[in-house]
């Protein structure tokens, strides 16, 4: 009997490489780290990207990613990334982060990364704690939540409010494009995925900064199982971190963030010189 044609419907992304992860049970880390693999397959980019790691519970994303990586000091994903893209622009470049490392710590780099409008992706995992370190309060923990360092729930009073990343980046005219997405349904992962793919395009297409952040669980240091977590997340977290669309450049007719940055400066007679004879300014 002549052997059947196989169909693959399903497999490991050639980006994602055959390893075993340090991301515990019910984390969406994995999930994550799998549709970054998938839209490099599916762009045909794994030989020109770089990856840089942070420090925090996606510390060794180095091993899982097959294309190039760097490990940055906490905090500084932004910075290497930058100086990557800006030795190597041809190359796609991306760094992977988590709440506390690109809010907390990294607060100057992404700001300023942002604002400058490198043409890098930031993969921006938000799950309102410190995961790794064992579970402190966060700039995105909730107002009363629970943590390690706020045992009595964060009081605003004294530590302030959350940060909320996209609404901040938002604002900055250097930014081409900013999704906030989660991964706690197959719906929602596809949704993820897509906002995932079109931020690396933005980059491809030279049209500025873009960042996707993930609303994510912890179900360790929050003390729950992996489903408690993700009812937590959808009673607790989405309504104080609403998914969509924070600004796409392109959506809005520029070709690129610099195009929209004119474009709101264009009463300013500074920011818009007259070009001198010979087309120069």
């Amino acid at each position: 009997m002549a052997d059947k044609e196989t169909n693959v419907v399903f497999e490991r992304p050639h980006a994602l490489l055959p390893v075993v992860t340090n991301y515990c049970p019910g984390c969406t880390h994995g999930i994550i780290n799998r549709l970054v693999a998938e839209c490099l397959d599916e762009l045909d980019v794994e030989g020109d990207a770089v990856g840089v790691a942070p420090v925090g519970c996606s510390v060794m994303a180095y091993d899982f990613f097959g294309c190039d990586m760097i490990e940055a000091a906490h905090g500084r994903a932004p910075a290497v990334a930058t100086a990557v893209k800006r030795v190597h622009p041809g190359n796609v470049v991306f760094a992977y982060q988590g709440d506390g490392d690109l809010a907390s710590i990294g607060m100057a780099e992404t700001i300023h990364a942002a604002t400058r409008g490198e043409n890098i992706t930031v993969i921006f995992i938000n799950n309102a704690i410190y995961g790794m370190t064992g579970g402190q309060m966060a700039p995105t923990s909730l107002p009363h939540q629970v943590t390690q360092t706020s045992p009595y729930g964060r009081d605003t009073d004294a530590a302030g409010f959350p940060i909320r990343v996209c609404e901040l980046l938002s604002s900055l005219d250097g930014v081409a494009y900013l999704e906030r997405v989660t991964a706690d349904s197959p719906k929602n992962v596809r949704k993820a995925k897509k906002a995932i793919k079109k931020a690396f395009q933005t980059q491809i297409d030279g049209a500025g900064y873009s960042l996707v952040e993930v609303v994510a669980t912890c179900p360790t240091n929050w003390g729950m199982t992996p489903q408690d977590s993700f009812a937590w997340m959808r009673e607790n977290m989405l309504p104080y971190y609403p998914l969509g669309v924070y600004k796409d450049v392109r959506a809005d007719g520029f070709a690129n963030a610099a195009e929209a940055a004119a474009a709101r400066a264009a009463d300013c007679p500074i920011a818009n010189p007259a070009p001198t004879e010979g087309g120069a300014r």
